[in-house]
């Protein structure tokens, strides 16, 4: 009797596991290890001896040619980071979490169906008729920009007219050798919709000395600048790769007119797209390297992560309306890691709790591969 065809979920080797991590990949998920070994144990009928064959798999995915180099540096951080945590049988992060990300989830869900929602989304369908280059030629001009349109456009369609002395940037047109463009910011007319004023606002009981030692130890301990300065109104912040001395790893930029609840709720958002491996890991590999996920799911772990922060600290912000814009069918997206989440949202609070110690980088190895 001839064998049958080759099942790839049968042979217990590393691999059909790797077979599988490949899936993972394609499909642009980055699981935290606790996740993926579940989900090879699943696809494998509880064989106990297919989580054991994980780490082998990895390294071969990663010794392999074809691995793309954001896939080989994901698979690294999961060597470098918790996978052997989690084959140890350590219980996963996400016990704590999962029941306000529910509650975060419920109501966004609800909000979707509110009157501001709908006039949020109306106006930001108006900016649609630009195209890529022209979107790429403003963020260049005014990287805090986040809507923008010319006079004509301002006065017509959102029947608002330029401010005495309004800044122009410039965009390539049709017909013309370059257009004139104004930020929101340069306007001044009909009343926005409430979500573009207040969408990074926190309110509650406020003690200074959680952003302040959160400020302090994001660079002490993570080798995380935080800098407060002016930026588009539409624009609370960001967090991007640093560029700078004194071995910065990465740096967040706060908009300086936040109030400090409103401040510290930002910068937990920022800081969890650093912790959860949404700008790619660093040489230390401090963090995971998850620079595959879609902007729907960066957004949700983000935001569920500050949501998570804040909330322990008594703090109410518009976390439900932020995560409603990204939300499908009202339900979790399977890209987004629970695990991950729990994760940074532990060390976030770590930082505002107590004075962390100074962390050493690690002895960089031979030919290491990283992103920058």
């Amino acid at each position: 009797m001839s064998p049958g065809p080759w099942n790839p979920y049968t042979a217990l080797s590393p691999e059909p596991v790797a077979y599988l991590i490949q899936e993972i990949l394609s499909s642009n998920r980055s699981p935290s290890a606790w996740e993926l070994i579940e989900e090879v144990e699943k696809r494998f009928n509880s064989n106990w001896r297919a989580r054991w064959m994980v780490e082998e798999a990895i390294r071969a995915l990663i010794a392999q040619k074809s691995t793309s180099g954001i896939h080989r540096q994901f698979l690294e951080s999961l060597l470098e980071g918790d996978l052997n945590t989690a084959l140890s049988g350590l219980e996963t992060p996400r016990k704590e979490v999962q029941t306000g990300i529910d509650s975060l989830i419920r109501k966004s869900v609800a909000y979707r169906s509110s009157a501001a929602f709908q006039e949020l989304v109306t106006f930001v369908a108006r900016f649609r008729e630009y195209a890529p280059y022209n979107n790429m030629l403003v963020k260049v001009q005014n990287p805090s920009c986040a809507y923008y349109a010319t006079e004509k456009n301002w006065n017509e369609k959102f029947e608002r007219s330029l401010k005495e002395d309004a800044r122009p940037m410039l965009i390539i047109a049709p017909k013309h050798p370059v257009m004139l463009v104004y930020d929101l910011d340069q306007t001044e007319g009909k009343e926005l919709p409430e979500e573009l004023t207040r969408f990074s606002k926190f309110e509650g009981e406020w003690k200074q000395e959680w952003l302040d030692r959160t400020v302090e130890n994001a660079f002490k301990h993570y080798r995380i600048r935080i800098d407060f300065k002016t930026l588009s109104s539409t624009n609370s912040g960001f967090a991007t790769i640093a560029r700078g001395t004194d071995g910065e790893k990465m740096r967040i930029a706060i908009h300086a007119e936040l109030d400090p609840p409103s401040r510290y709720g930002v910068v937990c958002h920022e800081l969890a797209h650093i912790l959860l491996g949404h700008l790619g890991t660093d040489a230390d590999y401090w963090w995971p390297s998850r620079m595959n996920l879609n902007h729907k799911t960066v957004e949700i772990e983000a935001e569920a992560t500050a949501y998570i922060v804040t909330s322990q600290k008594g703090l109410k912000g518009s976390s439900e309306r932020y995560v409603s814009r990204h939300l499908g069918e009202g339900a979790v997206p399977n890209s987004v890691s629970i695990d991950l989440i729990a994760k940074a949202a532990s060390r976030i609070e770590d930082m505002a709790n107590g004075a962390l110690e100074e962390r050493k980088p690690r002895a960089v190895k031979a030919n290491p591969r990283r992103l920058f």
